[in-house]
C-alpha cells in the first residue's frame, strides 16, 4: 500500500524546481539508466548537496511511479506540498512588493488548467495564491508538471471558503477584482497598480454569484471576435500579465 505522506514528482522541471525551492521534504531521487547528460547531472550535484540518495532505476519502474506520466527519465520521493495559512500568504505578499499581488482561483477543477495557472502566476509575480479546499484541484504531481515546476515556489493556502478569504483580503487592504466573461468593465480600464486580489472562476461557471457579490469589481476581457468565453487558464494569464504590465515601469521581453 502507498505511503500518504509520499507523492511522486516527475518530470525534470518538477524535480528541478523543487529541489530549488527546497520547500518539501526530498527522500530520493530515481534516475533511468539509459539517461546521463548534462541536466541529469545538475541533478545529481543538487541532490548531492542536501544529501539526498539517489537510485538508478529501470524503465518500467518510472513508468509505474509516474503512473504513465511523461517522466523524461526522472522521479523524485518528495513529502506532500507544504500549504501556508491565509493570514501568511496576505504577509508575505505585503512584504514582498509594494502593492500585494494575490491571485484567487474559485472552483478551478482541471488539475492541467490548475498547473497552467501557477506557471502564469509565477513568472506574473504572483505573491500568492488562494484555493478552496472542495471543488478544486489540489497542488499535486500532475499539478506540478503542468506548471512546468512553478507550483513548488507559489506560497498556496487553501481555505475552507472563499468568501471568507475574500472579506480578510479586504479588511487587509487589498481591492479585490473579480474577471467575469459578462462584465460590463473592461480589464483594461481598471487599475490594477493598487493592492490586487484578483479571483478567477471555474471553467464551467466562472465565478459564483456570491463571489462576485463581494467583488470590488467585476472585468471582462475585451474580445475582437463574439465567440464563448477563453479558456480559465488562459483568461487567468491575460489578466495577471496586464496587472504586470500594468505596475512594471521597465518591461523584461524574456
Amino acid at each position: 500500500m502507498a505511503d500518504p505522506k509520499i507523492e511522486i514528482l516527475y518530470g525534470f522541471h518538477p524535480v528541478r524546481e523543487a529541489l530549488r525551492a527546497n520547500r518539501r521534504a526530498i527522500h530520493a531521487l530515481l534516475i533511468r539508466k539509459e539517461r546521463q547528460d548534462d541536466r541529469l547531472k545538475s541533478l545529481r550535484e543538487m541532490a548531492a548537496e542536501r544529501r539526498i540518495p539517489v537510485q538508478v532505476v529501470d524503465e518500467r519502474r518510472l513508468t509505474e511511479m509516474a503512473e504513465r506520466g511523461v517522466h523524461q527519465g526522472i522521479c523524485a520521493q518528495v513529502g506532500p506540498m507544504p500549504y501556508n495559512d491565509l493570514a501568511d500568504v496576505v504577509e508575505t505578499a505585503n512584504c514582498l512588493t509594494g502593492s500585494s499581488f494575490v491571485l484567487l482561483l474559485d472552483s478551478l477543477q482541471d488539475p492541467r488548467n490548475l498547473g497552467a495557472v501557477l506557471r502564469s502566476a509565477y513568472c506574473a509575480g504572483v505573491d500568492g495564491v488562494v484555493i478552496p479546499r472542495d471543488r478544486s484541484a489540489s497542488p499535486s504531481p500532475l499539478v506540478s508538471k503542468a506548471s512546468a515546476g512553478a507550483m513548488e515556489h507559489l506560497p498556496i493556502a487553501r481555505v475552507p471558503n472563499i468568501v471568507n478569504a475574500l472579506r480578510h483580503l479586504k479588511k487587509k487592504g487589498l481591492w479585490v477584482v473579480g474577471l467575469e466573461g459578462g462584465a460590463e468593465r473592461s480589464l483594461f480600464d481598471c487599475d490594477l497598480t493598487l493592492p490586487l486580489g484578483l479571483i478567477v472562476g471555474g471553467e464551467e461557471k466562472g465565478l459564483r454569484p456570491l463571489v462576485k457579490q463581494h467583488c470590488d469589481f467585476l472585468v471582462a476581457i475585451p474580445h475582437a471576435r463574439v465567440f464563448n468565453s477563453l479558456n480559465a487558464s488562459v483568461a487567468a494569464g491575460l489578466a495577471m500579465f496586464e496587472t504586470y504590465r500594468q505596475r512594471s515601469p521597465r518591461r523584461s521581453t524574456a
